[in-house]
C-alpha cells in the first residue's frame, strides 16, 4: 500500500525535469531563442531585450517551469573551438534543438557538415 500511495504521490506532485541541449553555429539564435522562451514562461521575468544578447563562451542554463514540469535548457557556445564539446552533454538531454539561421545562405554549407 506505501508503494501505491507514494506512486501515485510521485505521479502527481514530484518536479519532472527534462533536458534540452541547444546547439548551432556562433551567431545562428540559440541564445535569443532561450531568453525568448524564459520571457514567455518564466514569471518575473520582463521583457525580452535584444540588445543584452552577447555570444556565450561556454554554458548558458536556463529553466521553465510549467506546472510540475521543468524544462532545463542548456544553451552551449557555437565557435568552432567549442563544438567538440556538445556531445559532452548529449547522453544527459532529453531532447536537441540544432539552431540555424535561415537568413545566412553562406553558412548552409558549414551547417551542414556540422550538422552530420
Amino acid at each position: 500500500m506505501y508503494t501505491l500511495s507514494t506512486g501515485l504521490w510521485e505521479k502527481f506532485f514530484k518536479r519532472k525535469d527534462y533536458y534540452v541541449v541547444i546547439v548551432g553555429l556562433d551567431k545562428s539564435g540559440k541564445t535569443t531563442f532561450l531568453e525568448q522562451t524564459k520571457s514567455r514562461f518564466v514569471k518575473g521575468y520582463g521583457s525580452f531585450n535584444p540588445a543584452r544578447i552577447t555570444s556565450t563562451v561556454g554554458l548558458n542554463i536556463g529553466e521553465v517551469q510549467i506546472n510540475n514540469i521543468c524544462m532545463c535548457f542548456w544553451d552551449l557556445g557555437g565557435q568552432e573551438e567549442l563544438r567538440g564539446l556538445w556531445s559532452s552533454y548529449y547522453d544527459e538531454a532529453n531532447a536537441l534543438v540544432f539552431m540555424v539561421d535561415a537568413t545566412r545562405s553562406d553558412l548552409f554549407e558549414e551547417v551542414a557538415d556540422v550538422f552530420s
